[in-house]
């Protein structure tokens, strides 16, 4: 884990965040030699689902008008 003071950190912020994205190494931001705190890279998660039927399904018809008339809604008489 990469330790680096606030001053430096300030002077070379955007260079420090893709270093950490590219190498996905931690870095420790200090003050005064005492740790205050730490950029670290995201965890990009991919929904393992989202591929899965990617072409298989297709819209059709209209999916975003709701299904019953609006006059037939209880809520807006």
């Amino acid at each position: 884990m990469k330790t680096i003071a606030a001053g430096v950190f300030k002077a070379k912020c955007l260079a420090l965040m893709d270093e950490v994205q590219a190498k996905r190494e931690t870095v420790v931001i200090t003050k005064k030699g005492k740790p205050v705190a730490r950029l670290v890279p995201i965890e990009l998660k991919e929904n393992p689902l989202a591929a899965f039927h990617f072409g298989d399904i297709k819209v059709l018809g209209d999916i975003v008008s709701p299904v019953v008339p609006l006059e037939d809604w209880d809520a807006l008489k």
